[in-house]
């Protein structure tokens, strides 16, 4: 395939404007699915489980099968849309969007259509810089996620080439809520941080409320990005209509989600701007070489012919209902961070890095597990974060924060210094245990005991008879050469605070 030619970024914003939209999908972690007994493979109990064990005859369309709706699932969602700011309907029904693909068994999506359980709501998302952008939600409606197809053999992965699919119904089922905004306008250069920033305020009101796990590369939450280009007009002269626009699928990745938008509008311009047309269609978004290529031509609603589902009743929710779930909802994003940022004592750019990284809700679960801010920070900010950046992972794939926590504990007892726990997160990393267990594994303790540490200032001192005369003279960074000197003998794992005791006595004893 042709490489795409693509416009200068700021040269695209010069003669078009980006108009953003976007549908996120998030995975409720219930205990089943949405309309079936099986268990739900997005609560992270069942995560990994064996393909096809997670199934009930819903779930495949086995004939015969009825739907039955989860409730929890609905109070889930009537939760998640007073969290967007939303209406909810006193009643929403379901209905069926009908197109067949293998690992829809019924040949059909159970979805809500033009009736969903919330409408017309906003959420307030915080970019960079404190700025504050208010995001029109046009409607959020339940439904199920299909299977999962794995297509083997060739080169990709993908379908193209396979020698063969493979389908998994363990997903099919699961229960869905469809975040769905309306145009944004106005967003110009900003337009790719302000997806990445939705995105993640979007993650950070599920988990607040608890109904997903929001693990991005594990599907629990998806993003389509809409991107289209509508050319500039002059002062005073109507807006120009709105250009097509194409859906970029599944990004699964905040900075991912960033990247497709900027992608998105280059290449658009690029197009534009020759005189040519962008095509109605979704688009694959490709984190290796970041690119999107073409998928198939987006089809619009009537192509579904939707039709209500004549095995559901409507969704009825008492006004009670709705009041109890709003007493109960956990406080807004923008205020959370600026608790937490009081709560934490962290400078403006120490937060902003938190914010920026999308690592507020893997540094608050470190806090929570018993870690001092500070610490959990460095962690997060700092060496995962560099892993991540380097194997091209999500700081949030690589390590549970728990397990941050206990390495830091590990540190704070002084079991482990820092070059010795950067280490043990590598062994965490890849796989070896926890970090206790990978601690006694390497052998990596530190070690305390004072006559392993005497012996090894003895022979440092022998290599350098004229540190204790000068530590004696007043010269007490001298001792620094032979602290060097043990840490080095013991790989790293010599107690340094205990060292410079011990060749001060020395100092001292042999003075007297």
């Amino acid at each position: 395939m042709a490489k795409a030619k693509l416009m200068d970024f700021d040269k695209a914003l010069e003669l078009f404007e980006p108009v953003l939209g976007f549908e996120v999908h998030v995975e409720l972690n219930t205990e089943t699915k949405m309309f079936s007994a099986a268990a739900n493979p997005a609560n992270s109990r069942n995560h990994g489980a064996a393909p096809n064990t997670l199934v009930a005859a819903v779930d495949m369309g086995l004939p015969g099968s009825l739907p039955v709706v989860n409730e929890t699932a609905v109070h889930y969602s009537i939760s998640l849309g007073l969290a967007l700011g939303c209406e909810i309907a006193p009643s929403s029904r379901f209905a069926r969007k009908n197109y067949f693909y293998p690992d829809l068994g019924k040949n059909y999506q159970i979805s809500q259509y033009d009736e969903p359980i919330a409408f017309e709501g906003r959420i307030e998302v915080e970019l960079s810089d404190g700025t504050i952008v208010e995001v029109p939600i046009e409607r959020a409606h339940m439904e199920e996620d299909a299977g999962k197809l794995t297509h083997v053999g060739g080169a990709t992965g993908r379908i193209q080439g396979a020698e063969y699919s493979l389908v998994d119904y363990n997903r099919a089922g699961v229960p869905l809520v469809e975040i769905v905004t309306k145009p944004i306008f106005g967003a110009e250069h900003r337009a790719p941080e302000i997806a990445k920033a939705y995105v993640a305020t979007i993650r950070d009101v599920v988990l607040a409320l608890g109904i997903s796990d929001a693990r991005l590369e594990r599907g629990n939450l998806r993003c389509d990005a809409n991107v289209s280009l509508r050319p500039r007009v002059g002062a005073g002269e109507a807006p120009a209509p709105l250009g097509t626009r194409t859906e970029t699928k599944n990004v699964n990745s905040m900075r991912s989600v960033e990247r497709a938008v900027r992608y998105e509008i280059q290449r658009q311009a690029a197009i534009l701007a020759d005189g040519g047309t962008i095509t109605q269609e979704t688009r694959h978004w490709h984190e290796d070489t970041g690119t999107t290529s073409p998928g198939r031509p987006k089809s619009d609603a009537d192509d579904y012919r939707y039709f209500p589902e004549p095995d559901l009743l409507p969704v009825a929710p008492s006004s009670e209902l709705i009041e109890q779930l709003r007493a109960a909802l956990p406080e807004p994003p923008a205020a959370r961070r600026r608790r937490l940022k009081t709560d934490w004592g962290f400078t403006d750019l120490e937060f902003q890095d938190v914010v920026n990284g999308g690592l507020l809700a893997e540094v608050e679960a470190t806090v929570a597990a018993g870690t001092a801010p500070a610490s959990a920070r460095k962690w997060w900010t700092g060496e995962i974060t560099r892993i991540a950046n380097a194997s091209g992972a999500e700081p949030a794939e690589l390590v549970e924060p728990t397990a941050v926590a206990e390495l830091q504990g590990l540190v704070d007892a002084g079991t482990l210094t820092d070059k010795l726990a950067r280490q043990v997160l590598e062994g965490m990393i890849a796989g070896e245990g926890t970090p206790q267990q990978i601690v006694d594994a390497r052998g990596l303790a530190v070690v305390s005991d004072d006559g392993a540490l005497i012996a090894a200032i003895d022979e440092a001192l022998a290599a350098q008879p004229d540190i204790l005369a000068k530590i004696r003279d007043g010269k007490v960074q001298a001792a620094g050469a032979v602290i060097g000197a043990v840490m080095k003998a013991m790989r790293g794992q010599a107690d340094a605070a205990r060292v410079r005791e011990l060749v001060l006595e020395r100092a001292s004893a042999s003075d007297a």
